[in-house]
């Protein structure tokens, strides 16, 4: 009989993550950082440990019955090319990370971080006080475990959160919870919105021009879900016309943001490059490891992703 197999794909750091798999008995470790490499194993390979994998690979997984994400967002798996019998766990483990990312950009916002900044490399006193961020309203599109984890950090600084999401009940830290249909009346209270949301069907291209439009004009976008959430035509307009103050976003609809990509050079938009959420290889891997143990005894993976809703 041959051996159980585990695939442990990533275009970056495949050793990092793999050294840390502990193989049940029976089984062996395969790792790849490219996709001709993952081709030569992904046919014979019962689990897939993985982030960036190719869709057009799953095509060749005949052993395939399970994926963990290496990642919290899992569009990039459920593809046509999965097939029905393959199960998806993710990793939603970085609420706190983006928890402070947002408080970071925040404060340089109301800080004014930039602007003293260049005072100093004019040698200018400037006499522009700060401001608070207690007080603001931030509309916090998408209420998971990330979402909920910006709601805490914000409103402990004395934030207004209003939350848009798909289902409307109490959250904590959150004041009010708007359902999708009453996206735009929570936009046009916003100081600060924070898109929080899975990349599904149904919310690519949620935030187009009509949303934008909604926004005040010293509103600033912050965006750490996924980059086809918004329309970027519509958003570079936006921008450029300084319809609203501005954008911070690390995440884009194409990864690396091409060289040529308007949104680089706008003075009112921040690009970071999709680091709000880093996996760490030691992080991860505790998540792999219970769900491992639990595959082999025939239990209940936890983090299930559930297809119908892309998330």
């Amino acid at each position: 009989m041959s051996p159980r197999s585990i695939l442990v794909y990533h275009p970056d750091e495949v050793d990092a993550y793999a050294q840390l798999v502990r193989p049940p008995r029976g089984w062996t470790v395969a790792r790849a950082g490219a996709p001709d490499e993952a081709a030569r194993f992904i046919e014979g390979a019962e689990i897939l440990y993985a982030w960036g994998l190719p869709p057009f690979l799953l095509s060749s997984a005949a052993r395939l019955r399970w994926i963990q994400v290496m990642g919290a967002g899992v569009d990039r798996v459920l593809v046509p090319e999965l097939p029905p019998r393959v199960r998806v766990t993710r990793a939603p483990i970085f609420g706190d990370w983006m928890a402070e990312y947002v408080v970071g950009w925040c404060t340089w916002m109301t800080q004014r971080i930039e602007l003293y900044r260049q005072a100093q490399r004019q040698h200018r006193w400037t006499s522009v006080p700060p401001e608070r961020l207690r007080g603001k309203t931030l509309v916090l599109v998408g209420l998971g475990q990330i979402g909920r984890a910006v709601a805490r950090a914000t409103a402990q600084l004395g934030m207004r959160v209003v939350g848009v999401g798909r289902h409307v009940r109490r959250v904590p830290h959150v004041e009010m919870v708007y359902p999708v249909a009453g996206l735009r009346r929570a936009l046009a209270q916003a100081d600060v919105v924070v898109l929080a949301l899975p990349l599904t069907p149904d919310t690519r291209g949620l935030i187009g021009h009509a949303e934008l439009g909604a926004m005040r004009a010293g509103a600033w976008l912050i965006n750490i879900a996924r980059g086809a959430i918004v329309d970027e035509v519509a958003l570079v307009r936006t921008l450029r016309a300084k319809r609203i103050a501005g954008a911070i976003l690390d995440v884009f609809a194409t990864e690396p943001l091409p060289a040529d990509h308007p949104l680089w050079d706008l003075p009112n938009a921040v690009v970071t490059p999709h680091i709000s959420g880093p996996s760490l290889p030691a992080e991860i891997a505790p998540i792999f490891e219970e769900n491992l143990r639990r595959y082999c005894a025939g239990r209940q993976l936890l983090h299930r992703v559930e297809r119908t809703r892309g998330y």
